[in-house]
């Protein structure tokens, strides 16, 4: 089967036995733009069109280059585990653990895997409270 079209996994105890994250290098912040020039596309690393603007989540040091707010700064998180996207129950279950953590979230759901941005200053706590 070809590997871009693998189900990935959607029993769910499986895919919490086998979780895993990994953090992305760097520090990135989500920005709103009315119309991201070819520049600013070039270099986000998720785009999502909005009603009211177009949400890149890019690095901060790229934010500023660009002259753009840095309202917050956030680690990336990457689950290991190959959840399908059709999958039930994972996004419910990691971020009731980092909310009963005090740790906010928000998802990026990707083909093959979730990613996770919380805040930079809580990135130690997130790793420890998903592994465990």
């Amino acid at each position: 089967m070809d590997d871009a079209r693998a189900p990935g996994e959607t029993d769910l105890d499986a895919m919490l036995a086998t979780l895993d994250v990994v953090r992305r290098p760097g520090v990135f912040t989500f920005v709103a733009v009315d119309a991201p020039g070819a520049d600013q596309l070039a270099v986000a690393l998720a785009t999502i069109v909005e009603d009211e603007a177009v949400t890149l989540v890019m690095q901060v040091d790229d934010a500023r280059r660009f002259g753009l707010p840095v309202v917050v700064e956030m680690a990336w998180l990457t689950l290991t585990v190959n959840s399908s996207l059709e999958a039930v129950g994972l996004t419910a279950a990691f971020s009731r653990t980092l909310a009963d953590a005090g740790v906010s979230c928000n998802v990026l759901a990707g083909f093959h895997h979730d990613h996770l941005l919380v805040p930079a200053s809580d990135v130690d706590r997130a790793i420890e409270v998903l592994r465990a």
